[in-house]
């Protein structure tokens, strides 16, 4: 398919450019690997992913989304398995979008996406407050915000300043809506305190660069043989179904900023699988669709709002990611760590439904609860376990709330007391309902209709049927009419 490189995409792919550039670096440092790879990332987000059909005009690149489990993946099995787990989740949404299952991604409760994002962003920028003063952060998300309390001693003023200004830049910059619309808030902030520090030499941890090829490491047949792991196994999946869950929900929010042609799930899934396992390959980071950069004060959309028409504007965008990575590398050498601590804290806190929460407390406080227990899931334990625990919980919700039974009583004198029970009859609400027929009276005649039940499970079956034998063992009268 040709596509044709209009003014409006060549501007909007510089833009976008100008957006992941220092994420991409920011969130590779916070995965605790290279720089490089984020931007290899960036680069096959654009030029593999971007080329692909799916939604037209989504990027895709390293995301904030994924940083903790790429952190703990990275710490509990090495840099060297990541190549291996990235490529294999890519191969696993390769074949879910095959086997036409992208749509199903949307049934994932809206309350355990949000609770997931919101994990992420507390582990997120907990980690990062470390870096904001140059100080080695422990392992966990627990351990990470349990460690908070004796931060302040540990901190470096100098460092600290530099990661507080950058995200006073990000939020300034942000409401000069004339400004951000010409040059995008994260490359301000990030520029800006590299130039201070430069200027001024301080004495502030840089990142650390150390060439895209030596950055990049092509797995190994041992890494693959540690597919064999079931911690390793997990991980893929975990990696697979998050990554395609974002990816997904990101494309479906893009639609709504633009009129154009409407995501194929299916083939977004394959295009971000077939990314994703370039990057395996290439040992880089995972890939979603990014819309998560509007946390950093990017235009929402990655693109539709800077003026991008085609996906010529994401390919676009990952070429000058490729010509910068291989012309001037050395100015990521002048980047302040702090800086992408302060830009990663401003993200984080993006991912944190605030908005969503005040919303729905009025008039949905169960899905806040399932939001709640999942990021605090995530905390505890990590972001796979926490995303199980977030689904069961919905689930159970979901349960509850459509087993509603209602039972009504009439009494028709000599003729006996007829009870309806209308809704659906489950044992979650078999308590209220026996409960209901014990409180009638032991000598009179009853008769009970389920004609109103549009669904009757069989522990709520068994029990009914045993109620009525033992009404009649104790010389009571007891009919069950299946019908109104």
């Amino acid at each position: 398919m040709r596509c044709a490189v209009g003014k409006a995409d060549l501007s909007a792919s510089l833009v976008v450019f100008f957006v992941a550039l220092p994420l991409c670096v920011g969130v590779a440092m916070a995965s605790g690997v290279p720089a490089e790879l984020g931007l290899v990332t960036g680069i096959v987000g654009g030029l593999v992913a971007g080329a692909l059909p799916g939604s037209s005009l989504r990027v895709s690149g390293p995301a904030a989304g994924l940083t903790v489990l790429v952190y703990e993946a990275v710490r509990a099995y090495g840099p060297e398995v990541l190549g291996v787990v990235v490529c294999a989740a890519g191969l696993v949404q390769l074949g879910l979008g095959a086997m036409r299952l992208g749509r199903w991604f949307r049934a994932v409760s809206v309350a355990v996406v949000q609770g997931m994002f919101a994990g992420i962003g507390l582990v997120l920028v907990a980690g990062q407050m470390y870096a904001l003063g140059d100080a080695t952060a422990p392992g966990g998300g627990l351990g990470k915000i349990a460690g908070l309390v004796s931060l302040p001693g540990r901190v470096d003023p100098v460092a600290l300043s530099v990661g507080g200004a950058t995200m006073a830049v990000l939020l300034l910059w942000s409401r000069w809506r004339r400004g951000a619309r010409l040059v995008p808030g994260p490359l301000v902030a990030v520029a800006s305190a590299a130039a201070v520090t430069g200027v001024f030499d301080l004495e502030v941890r840089r990142v650390e660069v150390r060439g895209l090829l030596d950055a990049v490491r092509v797995p190994e047949l041992a890494d693959v043989g540690r597919l064999t792991e079931v911690g390793v196994i997990g991980t893929v999946v975990a990696f697979a179904l998050i990554a395609s869950a974002e990816s997904l929900f990101s494309a479906a929010a893009v639609d709504r900023l633009h009129g154009g042609t409407r995501t194929d799930y299916d083939r977004e899934l394959m295009a971000q699988g077939a990314g994703n396992a370039v990057c395996g390959l290439l040992g880089a980071l995972p890939m979603t669709a990014v819309i998560v950069r509007s946390a950093a004060g990017c235009p929402p959309s990655g693109g539709v709002q800077a003026g991008a028409r085609t996906k010529a504007s994401r390919v676009l965008h990952g070429g000058w990611l490729l010509l910068f990575t291989v012309v001037v590398p050395g100015v990521l050498g002048l980047i302040p760590v702090a800086a992408l601590a302060g830009l990663l804290v401003h993200a984080g806190c993006g991912l944190v439904p605030v908005r969503e929460v005040r919303v729905w407390w009025s008039g949905h406080r169960g899905e806040v609860v399932v939001l709640g227990v999942t990021a605090v899931a995530i905390v505890l334990g990590n972001l796979f376990e926490g995303v199980l625990v977030g689904l069961a919980l919905a689930v159970a919700k979901t349960a509850w709330d459509t087993s509603h039974v209602h039972v009504e009583t009439e009494d028709r004198g000599e003729a006996g007391i007829v009870v309806r029970v209308l809704g659906h009859a489950t044992f979650l609400r078999l308590p209220k309902l026996l409960d209901a027929l014990d409180a009638l009276p032991g000598d009179r005649e009853v008769r009970l209709e389920l004609g109103g039940l549009r669904h009757v499970d069989h522990a709520c079956a068994t029990a009914l049927e045993g109620w009525a034998a033992a009404r009649r063992g104790r010389q009571g009268v007891a009919t069950i009419s299946r019908t109104s």
